[in-house]
């Protein structure tokens, strides 16, 4: 499960970039002001499933659950839902192309996935 801590740290790293570029050097940039919230939202949901893909490799050393086929499904989804929900947020706060918003929920699918890995990793 090193590949859940090591991903997890890089992806929690770049939402601490990607927020911090959305604040200052996107800050006059966004196509209308409510996609500076929209960023925010991409960057929150960033953060939680990179920590939640800490979480994940945590759990996954023997010494706690031991490593499961099942927990790797979770960091794979967590991983895939990052990329759909946040990533499809991102673009459509910088683009305002509002049909990307039709991605979103398919990363919101793959998050509520990978949780429920997670509760079947643990029962």
């Amino acid at each position: 499960m090193t590949f859940a801590l090591v991903l997890g740290a890089s992806l929690a790293l770049l939402a601490i970039v990607l927020g911090a570029f959305g604040a200052h050097a996107l800050k006059d940039k966004f196509p209308e002001p409510q996609y500076a919230a929209i960023w925010e939202t991409a960057v929150q949901y960033h953060m939680y499933h990179a920590l939640g893909l800490i979480a994940v490799g945590i759990l996954g050393y023997d010494a706690i659950l031991g490593t499961t086929s099942v927990l790797q499904w979770a960091s794979y989804l967590m991983v895939a839902g990052i990329a759909l929900f946040s990533g499809s947020l991102y673009i459509l706060a910088v683009t305002g192309v509002k049909k990307l918003g039709a991605i979103t929920p398919l990363g919101g699918l793959l998050f509520i996935a990978a949780w429920a890995c997670v509760i079947m990793a643990i029962v």
